[in-house]
This record gives structure tokens, sequence and C-alpha cells, in this order.
């Protein structure tokens, strides 16, 4: 909104500053964090007040957890908000990036709010059925993939290498759906301790911030052999977004939270994380960065495939973090120590950037 104003004033002026990128990523992410803090009180007020018990604890769960009954759920809303607020603000709007990447954040957000509900509403943590959720979720992202990959090529871009691409057709579109989906469901696992992944999103947010801006620069992005995407800068602003509306619930999530997450919020982040690697062609790159996600994801793959087939879990609990409550580790030694993880891995991901 901002942008096509200063555009229409000729960006003269203090309005000069709205050209760049950079500038309007600090501005969005400093108006989506303070939007946050600002209407995060009473929207938590709210939800306590219309929610009652708040989220359901699993009681098969670890038992410490058991302690957070009454926490309100659905403080993705917030994020979204906030979030959704400062990309309207500060983004070029007429770029389809933006469009695709919104559509999936916002589309995976009422799909976690229907979930939410669910379990809210019937007091059960089983809410909308996996089946009915994915096929919501692939109709999302088909849609999102459609608007993103319709404005580059279909090559899969490898890392540690220049500008190798493998090129996959038609082919790309059904992968660029799998990857938004299996993105949302990762983040959507990792949300089981307070904080513990939010502050993995922001710092995923913020490399692919940077990796938006290399690959939207054409000087930048041929001196790194990284693929040139026209128009990807644009998507620093938003991941700027996520950082500062991230910021703004961990304010709040912060042990001990006052506000879950939920469906709402997890889905719809790592979905719009998803959408970001797509747009920039570094699908595998986000495997890397978001390392930990997958993990969390692949923890609960290999529990349920080997206990169907041999009765015997292969972690005492799953989730991978769930894991290590069970072995006596606190849950701010656990969360603490996987954010450390967190970094390490977003700074793996960008050394791709040169390792080529």
């Amino acid at each position: 909104m901002l942008y096509l104003l200063a555009e229409w004033l000729n960006f003269e002026g203090i309005f000069n500053l709205v050209r760049y990128q950079t500038f309007r990523a600090g501005a969005t992410l400093m108006t989506a964090l303070v939007i946050g803090l600002v209407i995060g009180p009473r929207f938590i007020d709210m939800l306590r007040v219309r929610q009652g018990k708040g989220q359901p604890i699993r009681e098969d769960g670890p038992q410490s957890h058991l302690a957070k009954r009454g926490t309100p759920t659905m403080g993705g809303l917030m994020i979204l908000i906030s979030l959704s607020l400062a990309v309207l603000i500060w983004m070029d709007l007429r770029n389809p990036f933006i469009w695709a990447v919104l559509a999936v954040t916002l589309g995976f957000g009422l799909i976690g709010f229907l979930d939410d509900y669910d379990k809210v509403t019937k007091s059960s943590h089983k809410g909308v059925s996996a089946r009915v959720r994915l096929l919501m979720e692939f109709a999302v992202a088909g849609v999102a993939s459609y608007l993103a990959v319709s404005q580059i090529n279909t090559f899969l871009y490898v890392p540690f290498f220049n500008n190798l691409g493998l090129e996959m057709g038609p082919f790309y579109y059904v992968f660029a759906a799998i990857v938004i989906v299996g993105a949302g469901n990762a983040v959507n696992l990792t949300d089981g301790l307070d904080g513990l992944a939010t502050m993995p999103v922001i710092i995923a947010a913020g490399t692919f911030a940077l990796i938006s801006y290399l690959v939207g620069r054409v000087d930048f992005s041929s001196y790194l052999g990284i693929p040139h995407v026209p128009g990807a800068g644009e998507l620093a602003i938003f991941c700027a977004a996520i950082m500062g509306a991230g910021l703004a619930f961990l304010w709040f999530n912060a042990p001990p939270a006052a506000v879950f997450m939920g469906d709402t919020g997890s889905l719809a982040l790592g979905g719009a994380l998803g959408a970001v690697a797509v747009s920039t062609h570094h699908e595998i790159v986000l495997a890397v960065v978001g390392g930990l996600f997958v993990f969390e994801a692949l923890s609960v793959i290999i529990q349920v495939f080997w206990f169907k087939r041999t009765g015997k879990r292969v972690f005492r609990m799953a989730p991978i973090h769930h894991h290590f409550e069970q072995l006596g580790w606190s849950e701010s030694k656990v969360v603490i120590r996987f954010w450390i993880v967190a970094i390490v891995l977003a700074l793996m991901g960008l050394a791709t950037l040169k390792l080529r």
C-alpha cells in the first residue's frame, strides 16, 4: 500500500526510502512486531474467555504438561493478523509471489483454525481428520504452486553445484505442493513445547529473507551461482513480517506460555516457509535450514512405522522433543538446545550459497 503510494509520488523526498527492499524489510518487521505486542493482551483475554478450558492436553503425554490446562490456543491468529497487516502496508502488492505465499499462509491458517476449533469445542485433541485436513492442504498448496511456479521455471536446483538444475516438467507443480504441505505439517509437529517452534521459524524466516533478497538480485545471484528469480526479492519483506509477528507472539508464548500457537499458527508458518522456498528455487536448502522440523516429522514417521510392524517403539515418545523430556531433560533445556540446533542448521543452509 505504502509502496504504491510512494511510486505514485515518484519516490520523492522521504518516500524514496520505500524504494529499497532492505528498508521495507526492516519497517515490516517492526510493524508486525508492534501490532502483535499491542493486540496481544486483549486478544489473549478474549481467547481465554471464549475457550474456557483452553487447549485439550493429552493424558498420554508428558505428565508435566498437565499443568498447562486452561491455557488458550489459536494464538496463531495474532500472528496472522499482525503479519497480514504489515505485508499489506509495506509490500508491492502487484508481485505475484506475494499472493502465492499469502494464499498458503492464510489458507493453512484457516485449516489450522478449523482443527483448533474442533478440538476446543469437543474438548478432544483429535480435531479434524487427517485425511480431510490433508485434502484441504493440498488444494491450497496446489493453487499456490500454480501461482508461484508459473512465474519461474520447472527446474529443481541442487545446492553445492553452480546452477545445476534438474528439469521436472509438470511434476514440479506436484513437487512444489508436497514441499509446502510437508513444511506446514513438519512445523505443526514441532509445536509441542512453549517457544519450541516459534524461534526456529523466526530463524528460518531470517535465513530465507537473505536468500530471497540474493535470488532477486541478478548481480548477487550471478556471483553466487544461484538461480535468479526476478521479483523474488519482495519475499524478503514477507519473511521479515514472519519474524516480527513471531517475535511478538514469542513475547506471550515464553514459558510459562500465556497462549498456545495452535495449528492455526504452526500450519500457516510452516506452509509459508515452504511457499517461499518453492518461489526462490531453494526447496532442498529448506530441508537443511528447517532440518529441525524435518527431524521432528521423521521421528513421528519412524515411530509409527516401527510400532505397527514390531509393536516396539524406537523413541520413548514422539515427536522427538517428547523423547528428550522422557529422558529427564527439562522443557526449557529441550527448547533452548533445539534453538541452538536451528541456528547451526541455518548457518549450514547459508553456507550452501557459496559452496558451489
